[in-house]
């Protein structure tokens, strides 16, 4: 049972609604610690292939719920970082940020730490800590120049002003925008694209993109055999059920081993 979201599992694909709508879907640490546990769940069902991450409401995440800090709220370890995720990066399942409406801050954050982002036409994005004299420390800092270039980044970081999803998509960090009525179906459809591969390929694929924008030479990050992630892929059953079934002419029975 959860308090702070809702879970749904269905396909080998795992839903998460963060549901907190009377704080616009702000998060603090008792929220942060469930969504870690929650992730954590996932990474360790062998059924579960890909998560999206979403708001209940008008809003993704208006990020870090100042009033309960200014209040004296509940302090708890939140070792996975914002929503369960920005400090997270051993996780090698793809996440996918499906912004429903407001993503400021943490919940900005949030959506960097997916894999994809999907936005409605109503998204809104910014990284509005200096203006309350703060800084985004959750990741926003770090992964956003990463993503899109260092100056479109302080472009946005600098001035803290808000970003449609339509420049979002401009900018590089949405991957698609679609009509708000629309998101929750276009999003299941892009999970379905990537339940459709093979699991162990889909996590390799992820494993090496991330560690390869760790090294500084092509030709470290394009040595397979320090990556076990690839190993694992090439010592599965689905690598030899994905040319068999491309031979006989048939779709793929993944097993995810």
């Amino acid at each position: 049972m959860t308090e702070f979201c809702i879970v749904e599992k269905a396909d080998h694909i795992m839903t998460v609604r963060i549901n907190r709508p009377d704080r616009l879907n702000a998060l603090h640490p008792p929220g942060n610690a469930e969504l870690g546990k929650v992730f954590d769940d996932f990474d360790a069902d062998d059924d579960m292939w890909v998560a999206i991450i979403t708001g209940e409401g008008r809003g993704f995440s208006a990020g870090n719920d100042l009033r309960h800090q200014a209040e004296g709220g509940e302090r708890v370890d939140t070792p996975r970082g914002f929503g369960g995720l920005s400090s997270r990066f051993d996780m090698q399942k793809p996440v996918i940020a499906a912004v429903n409406g407001v993503a400021m801050g943490g919940g900005f954050e949030i959506a960097l730490s997916c894999d994809l982002i999907i936005a409605s036409d109503k998204a809104l994005f910014a990284l509005p800590e200096p203006k309350v004299g703060l800084a985004a420390l959750a990741g926003g800092l770090n992964r956003l120049p990463r993503q899109i270039g260092v100056k479109r980044a302080l472009g946005m970081i600098l001035t803290g002003r808000h970003v449609p999803a339509e420049e979002g998509y401009q900018l590089g960090f949405v991957n698609e925008v679609v009509p708000h009525d629309q998101l929750m179906e276009r999003t299941l459809e892009w999970a379905g694209m990537i339940t459709a591969c093979a699991p162990l390929s889909i996590r390799a694929s992820k494993n090496v993109v991330y560690e390869s924008l760790s090294m500084a030479s092509l030709e470290e990050s394009m040595d397979n055999d320090q990556y076990e992630s690839v190993r694992t892929m090439i010592k599965s059953e689905d690598f030899v059920e994905g040319p068999l079934a491309f031979s006989e002419k048939r779709p793929p029975n993944w097993k995810g081993r």
